[in-house]
């Protein structure tokens, strides 16, 4: 009866580790410093000399409206195809035998004897994985900060209430000037250390969510 505690009380901490490690995460909520524009201080600044030029936000003749400075907006393009597939068969076989034949005798006796041992173990296993995603549609962020190189840091993120629930998506990466088009858009294709996010939360998304009591169960935590 005490042995029979004892292991139900470890199968009970088995499960209830497993279920701190699969506690759902919280829910995201939109407004987050890390995906929101930089505070730049838009104002004139006070006249001198009769003057209200300011660098590096004036009109230009001789430039386009792309976007080169921190603050400025432009669309990306999302343009994401992913695709993998891998397989692996393996199989083992290996067999030994052993046998014995013999006849002696010992005073006025005969013996005769026989034997036979056989070894042999064998492994066959077979695994296989396809993925297949693709993201399209369009976003658009804004220009976070100018690295010394003259690259830009890019940034944003895009809410859709729907009647069931939340969609997101989320954007993060480097780009260059040259690849920004004369419409001011860009491919997701040309963003350096992208980092593309795309959720949502609500019914529908919770419906869609693996409970962690199964998450359990199908994880390497899971002993059998």
């Amino acid at each position: 009866m005490q042995q029979l505690r004892i292991g139900l009380g470890i199968a009970m901490l088995v499960l209830l580790s497993g279920c701190v490690a699969h506690f759902p995460e919280p829910d995201t909520e939109p407004g987050k410093p890390e995906w929101a524009p930089p505070e730049i201080d838009y104002s004139l600044p006070d006249a001198k000399d009769g003057s209200v030029y300011r660098p590096g936000f004036m009109l230009t003749l001789f430039k386009d409206k792309r976007a080169f400075r921190e603050g400025d907006i432009l669309t990306v393009a999302l343009d994401e195809k992913t695709y993998s597939s891998k397989r692996a068969d393996t199989k083992t076989n290996k067999a030994s035998g052993l046998s014995i034949d013999g006849q002696g005798t010992t005073g006025s006796n005969s013996v005769a004897g026989s034997g036979e041992a056989n070894m042999g173990r064998s492994f066959n296993g077979t695994g296989s994985s396809t993925q297949q995603n693709q993201l399209s549609g369009s976003i658009t962020v804004t220009v976070a900060k100018v690295l010394p190189n003259g690259a830009l840091l890019i940034r944003g993120e895009k809410w859709l209430r729907l009647n069931q629930g939340d969609e997101y998506l989320r954007l993060l990466g480097l780009i260059r000037t040259d690849d920004i088009g004369n419409d001011n858009t860009i491919s997701s294709q040309r963003i350096a250390d992208a980092r593309i996010i795309y959720g949502g939360q609500g019914a529908i998304s919770d419906s869609n969510r693996m409970g962690w009591a199964s998450r359990y169960f199908n994880s390497p935590w899971f002993p059998l």
